[in-house]
């Protein structure tokens, strides 16, 4: 209801505003390609986000300081703590890093995103920068034509840069044309209130916009061309400091519990600052002064103080918050508990990891681990074994001895219940993903997707296998009771093997059950034929066993494939490197002839 009543409100004031005042107009123009500009910046920059960013972040979060560092440096190069947000969310959302690297992160972008104000105030309205705009547009459109990703990228930042340039250099022509119509310092008002005032009208154009950026430009220029006091100007950017929290807050309404957490530590920290700027802001202000007196600032170049400010109090709240980051963890852990969701719920997968191609792929591989988990405990019910018993390190043999009752389940029931809804949420996800992706991440994607398909594969396979399994396993018959035997005690070793490969993200130790698996399959040992020669099971049993043999088979095989993709942690090169030293089929029918020879 608000969202409906919000934007035609907006749509009608500018109207208004664009009707009384062509000055307005060129402000307003200004403002919007100044946004455009920030939207052609943040696409260009996801261009490089295929690992390289990924990799990066990856590596500068186990420390706070790194965490800081990184936020600081991304949110500088970029000129956009909007994105560092997102991609941060989504990392978080994929569980790739911690929340006290998330929030530091964060931190460290609001200490980046003065830079803007700096570059703002000391280089764009001493230059004629609509210059550089248009060269800037011409060579980036060209670019931006480009089937080349990076080359794409390189042309969105190009114009993205360029439209910004054209942005400030309207708000400033609007801005020196509107103080011959109207002087909005008759509109100002001094102490407290004021400060107040002026900081709430920060964060409603911060909210409105969506970019703190383009609301520092406004005070700056509108500084310049002495439109607003100095007192109010740094009100103004207070506000925008607690406005900019609403990029975060939107990103985290499409990301898990992780990601929400995130966004309200963002909050927190910017509302925490921004009550002490107001609170000291007459000291603050003494200690700019100081500082600009120091390094040459002219006493009534209020645009670069106005930078000088933002940095000075961005630094007050870093200094006062780092010493609560692990207090503020805790409660906001407290605060937003993790939902208990059904087991066929996606716990990783969301809109905001779907953006960033590293994070997706991530997500994924997390999700078919927690498919991987919920078909486990079919499997081992289906083979009338129990997952504490397989996890343990109990003696598999004492295992087997000792169940000697098949354990009731409904196989279709329970995948229908744990294991369909997620794997079609799982393949809806990446279709959607890998629309931007490179090649290789592309085939990853495909990779996992196979993956996820081998587990339903084996559920079904296990299906096949449980009712005879079942019968036979209580036969009066020893020795079809022992053959079936012998096939739960090696699918047990099997899916043994898998948990300490998963954990160990050690795939190959799984060739080892490769080799396990063709030594154990009844229809090519000979095992089948001495049976039936010497008639000690009979022909119903003997047929029966050799199709079980056969779905065993299918079974290690699926699950095997499976732990290849799947338990491989690191980048893409690394995942690569690791599963092309796993054994293929070929390579080990000719190891076993060799043996046999």
């Amino acid at each position: 209801m608000i969202r409906k009543i919000f934007l035609p409100t907006i749509l009608l004031v500018l109207a208004y505003g664009f009707w009384i005042s062509p000055d307005f107009k060129e402000i307003s123009a200004g403002v919007a390609v100044f946004l455009f500009g920030m939207l052609f910046l943040e696409e260009g920059f996801k261009a490089f986000t295929g690992g390289l960013l990924e990799r990066i972040l990856a590596k500068t979060t186990d420390k706070l300081w790194k965490s800081l560092s990184f936020g600081v440096i991304s949110t500088t190069l970029m000129q956009s703590s909007s994105l560092v947000s997102v991609i941060t969310i989504s990392f978080l959302s994929a569980g790739l890093i911690s929340l006290a690297a998330g929030i530091g992160i964060i931190f460290g972008a609001n200490l980046g995103t003065t830079t803007g104000a700096w570059l703002i105030a000391g280089f764009g309205l001493k230059v004629k920068i609509s210059a550089y705009a248009m060269p800037m547009l011409v060579f980036g459109i060209i670019l931006v034509f480009q089937k080349s990703i990076h080359l794409k990228g390189i042309g969105y930042i190009l114009a993205g840069l360029g439209f910004l340039f054209l942005g400030i250099h309207h708000m400033k022509e609007g801005f020196e044309a509107f103080r011959t119509t109207i002087d909005l310092k008759a509109f100002s008002v001094s102490g407290y209130p004021g400060l107040f005032l002026f900081a709430f009208l920060g964060v409603a154009a911060t909210v409105i916009m969506q970019s703190s950026h383009a609301t520092l430009v406004i005070i700056i220029t509108a500084l310049s061309v002495g439109q607003i006091t100095y007192e109010n100007g740094l009100a103004l950017a207070i506000g925008a400091n607690i406005g900019t929290t609403i990029t975060a807050i939107l990103g985290s309404m499409s990301s898990n519990v992780q990601g929400k957490r995130l966004a309200g530590a963002h909050l927190i920290f910017n509302m925490a600052t921004a009550l002490i700027a107001i609170a000291l802001i007459y000291q603050i202000m003494d200690v700019v002064d100081a500082f600009s007196n120091m390094v040459g600032i002219a006493a009534d170049d209020y645009t670069l103080k106005l930078a000088v400010f933002h940095t000075i109090f961005n630094t007050i709240g870093i200094i006062v918050m780092i010493p609560f980051i692990n207090h503020l963890v805790n409660f906001l852990t407290r605060f937003m508990p993790e939902k208990v969701v059904s087991v066929a719920t996606p716990k990783y997968l969301s809109e905001a990891s779907e953006m960033i191609p590293d994070s997706a792929i991530e997500s994924v591989r997390k999700e078919i681990l927690h498919l991987y988990d919920n078909a486990f405990a079919i499997i081992a019910h289906g083979l009338n074994l129990h997952r504490h018993d397989i996890i343990s390190e109990r003696d598999t043999n004492e295992i087997i001895i000792d169940t000697k009752s098949p354990i009731p389940i409904n196989i279709d029931e329970q995948y229908e219940l744990n294991v369909k809804g997620l794997y079609s949420d799982i393949v809806a996800f990446i279709s959607r993903a890998q629309i931007q992706m490179t090649a290789e991440q592309g085939n990853e994607l495909f990779e996992l997707r196979t993956a996820g398909r081998d587990i339903v594969e084996a559920i079904k396979d296990t299906k096949h296998l449980h009712k005879n399994l079942s019968t036979y396993m209580i036969s009066d018959n020893p020795h079809i009771r022992d053959e079936y035997n012998k096939i739960r005690l090696h699918l047990l070793l099997v899916l043994r093997g898998l948990e300490e490969a998963k954990e160990g993200d050690d795939i190959l130790s799984l060739d080892n059950l490769k080799f396990d698996m063709e030594l154990n399959d009844t229809t090519t040992n000979g095992t089948l034929e001495e049976l039936i020669h010497s008639d000690k099971i009979t022909a119903e049993m003997a047929t029966s066993l050799m199709n079980d043999a056969s779905y065993a088979y299918n079974l290690t095989d699926k699950l095997v494939q499976m732990g290849e993709i799947l338990f491989v942690a690191g980048d893409l090169e690394m995942r690569e490197a690791e599963r092309s030293l796993a054994l293929d089929k070929d390579e080990m029918k000719e190891i076993l002839e060799s043996q046999e020879s």
